[in-house]
């Protein structure tokens, strides 16, 4: 073997360098390698087939599996036509077992683009359902925000708004109530101020602008750990809260009646969460809506689960509006993978219910 069948072994494996920038180019320096070898003649004509089946197998299925399926198929083409042309022209190595070699290797030129074009189509439903996934999870975020938005504000603001009626009512003739009135507005509008700082601090965990001591995470003005100073961070309510939620709702003029049944174990904490938020917003539609001084709230935790109850003796109508508190209540039970339901009693005034499911801990 000289220096040319050198020259053209290099140009071979340049081939393969070209294939990821020129895939084109790198299927016909393959093929033109191939032919060179087959007419000089003085390789073995089984040894041409082999070279000219690598290049079907292993270029063409890369090509398709990483390239649009335009660029795959004219690089499929290149291949089948190079077959075609020799068995045509007559340029075919002659013996029954080398033709049908040479028609193998076309037909392998076309299983290896099916194979290329279905690793490429795999990618790409792969792709897709990563992007969806995505796209969910940042609508579940969004929702998860709006119901948090929600449940903090509509209470609070419920709760000011008739602490302020009030307050102007009695401000002349009655200034200790009013002052009391004040007193209320003032603490619920600092419990509303801290939850909406420390949501908005979580919407700042992924911003970019960080600097090069913050955490993840951090918001503005926290630093990492061996810093001097760190975001405000307040913690996440849940039925231990329940007796402060009781206090604002009684200075609203509502009296709740809250009966514990079952074991006071800790929950997981976004069960402990949601059914915070659950009877927040039960408690906050009878201040707002019920026309009622009274309701029951009724908390039965079990082994595998937690019952909530909200009844009260009110007008027991469907809440009218356009507000998105039974939605985003239905919401939380439905991701926790529970049951909810709402609606008037028979006998009178509004009924909640929920079902939260609570994992077992393995033994």
């Amino acid at each position: 073997m000289g220096g040319g069948h050198v020259l053209v072994g290099l140009a071979w494996v340049l081939s393969v360098v070209f294939l990821r920038r020129k895939p084109i180019v790198a299927v016909a320096l393959a093929l033109t390698c191939a032919l060179f070898l087959g007419f000089d003649g003085t390789l073995r004509q089984s040894v041409v087939l082999i070279l000219l089946a690598a290049t079907a197998s292993i270029e063409v299925c890369f090509v398709a599996a990483t390239r649009p399926r335009r660029i795959s198929l004219i690089a499929a083409g290149m291949v089948v036509g190079t077959v075609v042309t020799l068995w045509l022209t007559g340029q075919a190595p002659s013996g029954n077992s080398h033709q049908t070699a040479l028609l193998a290797v076309g037909l392998l030129a076309v299983i290896a683009w099916l194979i290329g074009d279905s690793i490429r189509q795999t990618h790409r439903h792969n792709e897709a359902l990563r992007s969806q996934a995505a796209a969910d999870a940042v609508t579940a975020e969004r929702l998860r925000i709006a119901r948090e938005l929600h449940d903090m504000v509509a209470h609070s603001i419920g709760i000011i708004a008739i602490q302020a009626g009030a307050g102007r009512r009695v401000i002349d003739t009655q200034p200790a109530q009013a002052r009391d009135a004040l007193t209320a507005i003032e603490a619920t509008s600092r419990e509303t101020l801290a939850g909406l700082r420390r949501m908005l601090t979580g919407l700042r965990r992924a911003e970019p602008e960080a600097g090069p001591g913050a955490r993840p995470g951090a918001g503005p003005g926290a630093v990492a750990e061996g810093g001097q100073t760190q975001a405000p961070r307040d913690p996440v309510p849940g039925l231990a809260d329940i007796d402060r939620l009781i206090a604002t709702t009684l200075d609203a003029g509502v009296l709740v009646e809250v009966h514990w049944h079952g074991s006071r174990a800790p929950l997981p904490a976004d069960i402990d969460l949601s059914a915070y938020r659950i009877i927040q917003e039960a408690i906050t539609n009878v201040v707002r809506h019920a026309g009622t001084s009274q309701c029951r709230v009724s908390i039965d935790r079990q082994d595998d689960q937690l019952s909530i109850e909200v009844v009260d003796n009110g007008r027991g109508g469907a809440i009218t509006g356009t507000g998105f508190g039974i939605v985003g209540m239905r919401e939380r039970a439905g991701l926790l993978g529970g049951d909810f339901s709402a609606g008037p009693r028979p006998g009178g005034g509004f009924r909640v219910s929920a079902r939260l499911p609570v994992p077992v801990p393995a033994r």
